[in-house]
Formats: C-alpha cells, structure tokens, sequence
C-alpha cells in the first residue's frame, strides 16, 4: 500500500490562479485632430509618473486612437517636449 492512500482528496487541491480586478473602461470623447505632439498637456494625462504609455484597457480609448496617441507621445519625446 501507498503511505498516502487515505489522504488522496488532500493531495489532488488545485491552485487558484489570481485574477485582477476589472477595470471599468471610460467613455473617452477625444477629438481625434486634438491629439498632436504639441498637446503636451494632453498627452501627459496617458502617461504614469514614470513615463510608461497607460495601456487601453484602463484609458478606454478605441484601437485606432491610441495608436496615434502613441505615436504622437513617442514624437513628443523625440523632440524633448516630454520625458
């Protein structure tokens, strides 16, 4: 016989994986010719404090936006508009 042969329920417990909590997406009504690399006060509010471009699961901008507000933050740091 096994050692473990009456603790088989014990021996089979499963890790839960951890889930993060939804993030509710903001309806963002942005005019699409605002977002330009000169905007710098708009494209600090998609920025952290350190730096890194926010994702848009928490800015709740459509795909095609945050495309070029990421390009246009890239061209802002280029020209040392922002860090």
């Amino acid at each position: 016989m096994g050692r473990n042969s009456g603790n088989l329920k014990e021996k089979k417990r499963k890790k839960r994986a951890l889930t993060t909590p939804k993030v509710v997406k903001k309806r963002v009504d942005i005019d699409a010719e605002a977002i330009d690399f000169r905007n710098v006060e708009l494209l600090k509010r998609y920025v952290t404090e350190n730096g890194r471009i926010l994702p848009r699961r928490i800015t709740g901008l459509p795909a095609k936006l945050h495309r070029r507000l990421t390009r246009e933050i890239k061209r802002a740091r280029n020209v040392l508009l922002m860090k």
